[in-house]
């Protein structure tokens, strides 16, 4: 078996309340019609707060949106880019410090597999290499990049990394996710892109996955499986492509939507041939893409409003954060001390395809 053995996460310090950002939006629109929109958008998004790398509202220093004179401007995708390469050669570093520093019972010395996870920049060298220099690992340590894959990358990383272990008992996968959404914000007025605009963030998580058993004390998770799915009927509601001002993301306002008519079909399929049922289930870790997908993944599963708690409270907290929003979910569900041993639960995530990644995982609480 393949067990999680730490979750660490990480945010850029400056801080945005969804009411500063809504202000920024609408104070750029250029009808009556964009900034009712926008207000509804944000309004109704179930975010609070959002974390981002962007200090342009904040503080009124000129960096990339703004300028000196405080007018806005559309900056270059190379420009975005040069941004993304600067913070995550902060945040890479630091995360994966982090995480090896608080997993009881992991070394770097004993590191033999880094998995990198990011979809919003582009940079070679890139992280993955960060992370072996961070660490000082053995440059015989196999890396491996996931890119541009979106929301549900986390589940392929972390699948990738179980698949090491149950290969290699002696194995230890460091995966990294780290997304800077908001360097792509794009003021443009159509809906796609005030959607995107109301609920995207910037965040990094990390999770070491080893075959090594925890020791006394420890609060992890046990890996029993994985499923992927798709839903062809919404490939080109979910979806992005690169532009000369960043990159053009479609996100239909039918997302939530279809994926809460095809969910159960899906879930059914997840469980069959496990032994387990969906009903077992204690608590469900669901990608906060949004406070719709969110309300038709409960709704159309039949699920408490408890079970699904921990995904409404990051999506407050910090928005979404594309990949590493599922391990902010997960480290709240481990940390949680009402999380008991053996406890299941259910992960997924969504993304471009329209995809579904799943897995089933048990709390260990030894």
């Amino acid at each position: 078996m393949a067990y999680i053995r730490h979750l660490e996460t990480l945010v850029p310090a400056t801080r945005y309340s969804q009411e500063e950002i809504c202000e920024v939006l609408v104070g750029r629109a250029q009808s009556e019609r964009s900034r009712r929109y926008i207000k509804k958008a944000l309004g109704e998004s179930g975010i609070v707060n959002r974390h981002s790398v962007i200090t342009d509202f904040k503080n009124g220093e000129e960096r990339l949106f703004t300028h000196a004179d405080g007018s806005f401007r559309e900056p270059s995708t190379g420009e975005r880019n040069a941004v993304y390469v600067g913070e995550v050669r902060s945040l890479v570093p630091e995360i994966a410090r982090r995480a090896l520093a608080n997993c009881p019972g992991i070394s770097a010395n004993e590191i033999t597999h880094v998995v990198t996870v990011s979809c919003t920049g582009f940079f070679n060298p890139g992280p993955d290499l960060l992370v072996i220099e961070a660490l000082n690992l053995s440059p015989t340590v196999q890396r491996y990049h996931l890119g541009f894959m979106g929301c549900y990358a986390a589940f392929p990383a972390l699948r990738m990394a179980a698949q090491f272990c149950e290969a290699d008992p002696l194995a230890v996968v460091l995966v990294v996710c780290v997304e800077l959404c908001t360097i792509h914000m794009q003021t443009k007025e159509d809906l796609d892109s005030i959607v995107a605009n109301s609920v995207f963030a910037d965040g990094a998580a990390a999770a070491i996955v080893s075959a090594k058993a925890p020791g006394k004390g420890e609060r992890c998770f046990g890996i029993s499986r994985f499923a992927s799915s798709l839903v062809r009927e919404g490939a080109n509601d979910m979806a992005w492509d690169i532009g000369d001002q960043g990159f053009n993301i479609v996100l239909s306002k039918y997302v939530s939507r279809i994926i809460g008519a095809g969910i159960r079909s899906i879930i059914d399929g997840v469980f069959a041939g496990s032994g387990m049922s969906p009903n077992e289930m204690l608590k469900w870790a669901i990608h906060p893409g949004g406070r719709a997908i969110l309300d038709k993944v409960e709704g159309s599963l039949g699920l408490l409003p408890e079970q699904v708690g921990d995904s409404r409270a990051t999506l407050a907290e910090f928005g979404n954060m594309s990949s590493a929003t599922i391990l902010f979910v997960l480290k709240r569900i481990i940390r949680d001390l009402e999380t008991k041993d053996g406890d299941p639960i259910c992960a997924m995530a969504f993304g471009p395809g329209l995809t579904i990644e799943t897995s089933i995982l048990h709390a260990v609480v030894s």
